[in-house]
């Protein structure tokens, strides 16, 4: 049988490097939603043992079954290239081995996070936050307000997704946006902090809501922008 000249033996081995890089990146975030299971929710199901800071050691990640496949290069790179900044990979200050911590989003409860408390009038106290949702969820959030559900903290953004800065605290795919008074809900006593990724979290009030008397204003973002009536 003969063969065309232009048939390469390599290229007939070697794998297409565009569905080489698509499996790359299929395995990256599978690996990136396992480890946020892992550290915002599900370590202690998982026998994993998080300090109280919510670090846990990579070495102690990498041994349990469900990450063995993977490799700290594996993990080095998700951390890095995530778009939203969810996690942060440091030493261990005292014997430098690595380490790893969601940076927010915990459904446990994590003592030491290294938020950073924000004070009324201070340059880093945003006039407005963004809560990101979806228009099924409308009725009920502009009845009895945000909750922050099972998790420790409410999430808000510093803006919409494609506003120049904003990093992470809303899904891209929400299609609603409920606007926080932050300046008012201080004044009343409610608690806010930036996470390491400027992610502006809040515990909310006593029962761990943001009444809508907090809310300034709501959009329905898709599929045209549109003002939503508060009351």
């Amino acid at each position: 049988m003969l063969y065309s000249s232009h048939f390469s033996f390599t290229s007939y081995l070697l794998p297409n490097a565009d569905a080489l890089c698509h499996c790359i990146k299929d395995r990256d975030v599978t690996l990136s939603k396992s480890m946020s299971y892992a550290l915002r929710h599900g370590a202690n199901q998982m026998g994993l043992c998080l300090r109280s800071d919510g670090f846990l050691f990579v070495e102690d990640l990498l041994a349990h079954p469900q990450f063995c496949s993977y490799k700290l290069e594996d993990v080095e790179r998700v951390v890095a290239t995530n778009d939203k900044q969810r996690f942060k990979l440091c030493p261990h200050p005292e014997d430098g081995r690595l380490q790893i911590r969601a940076n927010q989003g915990h459904s446990m409860q994590v003592m030491d996070l290294e938020l950073k408390h924000v004070l009324a009038g201070s340059s880093d106290c945003p006039a407005e936050a963004v809560h990101g949702s979806y228009m099924r969820n409308w009725t009920s959030i502009r009845q009895h307000g945000l909750s922050r559900m099972k998790r420790t903290h409410i999430h808000l953004a510093s803006g919409l997704p494609d506003d120049d800065g904003v990093i992470s605290g809303m899904r891209k795919d929400c299609d609603l946006a409920v606007f926080i008074d932050v300046p008012k809900a201080l004044a009343d006593g409610i608690e806010f902090f930036w996470s390491e990724n400027r992610v502006l979290l809040t515990t909310g009030d006593a029962e761990g809501k943001l009444p809508p008397k907090y809310f300034s204003r709501a959009i329905r973002l898709r599929p045209t922008r549109s003002i939503l009536l508060l009351s």
